[in-house]
Order: C-alpha cells, then structure tokens, then sequence
C-alpha cells in the first residue's frame, strides 16, 4: 500500500516543472472548476441587475460631449435629491449608468467566453471517447435476464438477429469468441451526445453576439418632424447617412385615436437618395448596417419667431416631447436672444387647435441651485396667429400644426451571430432531445440460447421499443428441430 509521502511525491514527479506550464495547468483548472463559474454568473447578474435598476444612459450620448453632458444632467436631474451628487458621481466614474458598455462588463463576458470555450474543450475528449469506444462482445453476466432491461429466447438465427436489429435503424457490428458464441451490437444515433457541442457553440456565439453589439452597435431615436432631415451619424462621418421624413400619416390623429402610423422615410448618402420605403411598427427599413423602426409620434407645430425689425430668428417645427397635464408640452430658446417659449397644445371650448405659449427669462440662480425664472404674459394662437409682443421685441407666429415622427435608427453588428448561435442551439437541443442514443448487445450461444439488452438515453420509451425488437425477433423465430 502506497504511502501519502509516496502518493504526494507521485504527484509531485507528474507536475509541470516551467513556470509558463504550471501558469497554463493552474488557468486551465480554473476555468473548468464549477465554482469558478458559478462566480462568473452570479457576478454577471449582479452587473444586469444594475443595468436594470439605474436609469442608464442612451446610446447617442457617446456620440459628443455635448450629447454626454445633456444624457447625464438627465441621471443628476433624477438621482441627486436621492443619492447626492457626491454618491452620483462616483456611480458614474464606476461607469455603473453605462453598464451594458463598461469595460469590466465587457472583460467579464469574455472570461466566460473563455470559460465555456475551454470547458467544451475539456469535456470534447471525453464525449467522443464514449460515443466512439464500443465494445461488441460483453461477458456473460451481462446478458442475465434477471437484470433490468434484459430479454432470452432461442431460435433465432445469427443472420436473422442481425437482420431484425438492421431494420430498427440499428447499426450492426458482428463478432464471435472461442467457444462459438455470436455477439451481435446495434447502435442507433451513436454520436447523438457530440450534439452537447452545438449547444455550447450556441452559448458561446450569444455571448460573442451580445459583446460585439454592447462594444460596436449603436442605437439612436431620430425625432423627424414632416418635411425634415436628421443625421443618423456625427457630422464629418465618412458617408455620412441622413434620413428624411417625406410624409407622416396618422389617420385619426386629430381626433387622439390614431388607426395607423407610417412614415415615408428615404434615405441619403452622399448627397444621394439610397433607399426608400414608407414604414410600419412592424415594417421597417434597412440600409448599409442600419434598421430604421417607426417607434412613435407626435405634434410639432411649425412655429415662426422673428425680432422687431422682421428678421427671422426661427422658422421651423417645434416636436413636442413632453407632456403636463395631459397635453403636449415643450420648451425651446429663441436662438439670438437670452429668452425661451413654454409651449402647451390644446383646444378651445369649440374643439380648435389651439397653442399657448408662454415666454420666459432666466434671470438667476437660487440658493438651492435652481433657476429662478421671469415669466412674461402668455399668447394664444390659432393656426395662421401672429402676435407681437413690444417688451420682448419679438413676434410669435403659428404657421400650421404639423407631426414629427420618432424613427429608431439602429445598427446591431451582432445580428447574424445571434441567428447562428440561435441555429446552433436549436439544432443542439433538436438532436439531443429527438435522436436519442439506442444500443442492443445480443449474445447467441452455441446452444442457441439468446440474451438481449436494451440500452437508451433517458429519452426513449425503453419498454415500448425494446417490447416491438421483441415482437420481431418472436415472428422470425425457427421451429426447433429433433
């Protein structure tokens, strides 16, 4: 009996003496250790859940600082009073409202890539060592009746035996021993289990699809008022794309129960049109990488301010994101002047369009940090109103009330990994669960006595299948002769 100093220096002579080998061997342990795993999923999970939980911020706010700064007053605006700015600014130095895109959420998807990958590896050899190793010729306790899944008879043929096992979709193997027995082996859906590879290649490519679109996609919401343009990249973007809303149709949208919502949205490059389609909710447009779905709408009337001496200051449409009291509601400055306009759209007594706007004047800060705001007498306009107003030296004019559209413009360069990790798995789990692994050993004596076994995946209706093997074999049986 081997002592523990002697299995201890056993083990010591079998381990990798070059450092680089001992880094290799304890790195291989652990990415094939479950607990090891069970780590990386809790640890995953824990960094979804924060995902879910904190607002986080939208994909154009990495497009410009400017766009940064906007996305993140938004996260101050909403957490401060609860968490401090203090406590909210570390949140966003531990890019916690960016989680989806952070660097340890990236590095951690790709130690579990790694982690599946090399498990796969660890556990091939294994798989094809057991659906590979076969062993026709078994000894005779194998084949004793008493035995679960276990069957004898006599007067059946050797060519008969193989020829009923043959028919179930079996394939056959033969051999014979010394003392004249015959060993018949079917196997049916031998390399069923290497199926197991398709589903961890399914798994891998989900994780590879969702880093490469947390890492190189991109997703925007495109607030295009009828007859405008957007941008769909940053400026200076070589081909640069930009998309315009030709037309918006909302039937029913005057009375505030829309039937349907398209857009007929073309598409530029270049300072041409590349494509164009009127799109639906569930219809939308791709081009060069990018899908454009019709998400939402809303009213944008088309407003015209100019100053005293009747010079434009804007001429546009105004799309109204917000909403107070039930009503659409915005805010927008008049670009020259140190004033902005409250916007509310409703209707009067007689069921009219009718727009108020309200303008006002930053004028401080208060002791809390909020603005302090001078407001000015309101103004409402019908559509064709112009109203002046002297203090301001400016003048308010309602062209019409137009719509805009709200059009997601997004580019997922991990959607074909998806469906192939999506084919793999299905095709993985179809294989495993449909064409489950069969095998018979059959054991022809020289006395003609035959014993059967029955083996399967857990799968399969043993009793039911192996009861119809038998059913054949008992129509193939000879009549024993004197």
């Amino acid at each position: 009996m081997a002592t523990p100093a002697a299995v201890q220096a056993a083990s010591a002579a079998g381990a990798p003496t070059n450092p680089f080998a001992q880094l290799g061997q304890g790195l291989w342990r652990l990415f094939t250790s479950v607990d090891f795993a069970v780590v990386q999923i809790i640890f995953l999970a824990s960094l979804a859940a924060i995902g879910m939980t904190l607002q986080q911020l939208p994909d154009f706010a990495f497009r410009s600082p400017a766009d940064y700064a906007t996305s993140i007053e938004t996260i101050h605006i909403r957490y401060d009073p609860v968490l401090g700015p203090g406590i909210v600014n570390v949140l966003e130095r531990l890019s916690l409202f960016s989680i989806f895109k952070s660097p340890i959420f990236g590095v951690a998807l790709v130690v579990l890539v790694v982690s599946i990958v090399v498990c796969t590896l660890d556990r091939t050899p294994r798989l094809w060592r057991d659906v590979s190793a076969v062993r026709v010729v078994q000894p005779e306790p194998f084949f004793d009746p008493r035995l679960p899944d276990r069957a004898a008879m006599t007067g059946v043929a050797t060519a008969d035996l193989a020829q009923v096992i043959r028919s179930r979709g079996f394939h056959v193997r033969e051999a014979s021993t010394e003392d004249g027995s015959r060993y018949v082996y079917g196997d049916r859906h031998q390399f069923t289990k290497l199926a197991t590879l398709l589903t961890h290649l399914g798994l891998i490519l989900f994780l590879v699809a969702g880093l490469v679109t947390s890492r190189f996609g991109d997703e925007l919401g495109l607030v295009i008022p009828e007859g405008e343009s957007r941008t769909v990249q940053n400026i200076g973007t070589a081909d640069l794309m930009l998309v315009k809303n030709n037309d918006f149709e909302a039937p029913g949208f005057d009375t505030g129960r829309p039937t349907d919502f398209t857009t007929d949205l073309a598409v530029y490059q270049n300072g041409s049109e590349v494509a164009r389609k009127t799109i639906r909710v569930n219809d939308p447009l791709g081009v060069d990488g990018y899908t454009f779905h019709q998400n939402g709408f809303g009213p944008a009337p088309h407003l015209v301010v100019k100053d005293a001496t009747g010079a434009p200051l804007w001429d546009a449409k105004v799309p109204m994101l917000d909403s107070a009291g039930g009503a659409p509601y915005e805010t927008m400055a008049v670009p020259g002047r140190d004033l902005g306009l409250q916007l509310l759209l409703g209707r009067d007594e007689a069921g009219a369009g009718l727009l108020v706007v309200l303008p006002y004047r930053i004028v401080g800060e208060g002791a809390d940090g909020t603005p302090r705001v001078q407001n000015f007498d309101p103004v409402q306009l019908y559509q064709g109103d112009t109203k002046v107003s002297d203090p301001l030296g400016i003048s308010v004019g309602l062209v019409d009330f137009g719509e805009y559209t709200l059009v997601i413009a997004k580019r997922d360069p991990g959607q074909g990994i998806v469906w192939a990790a999506f084919l793999a798995l299905i095709s993985g789990i179809t294989i495993t669960f449909y064409r489950p692994r069969r095998r018979i050993w059959a054991r022809l004596a020289s006395d003609g006595q035959l014993g059967l076994v029955f083996r399967a995946d857990r799968y399969v209706d043993v009793e039911r299948e192996f009861g119809a093997l038998l059913d054949d074999l008992v129509a193939v049986r000879r009549p024993a002769t004197a």
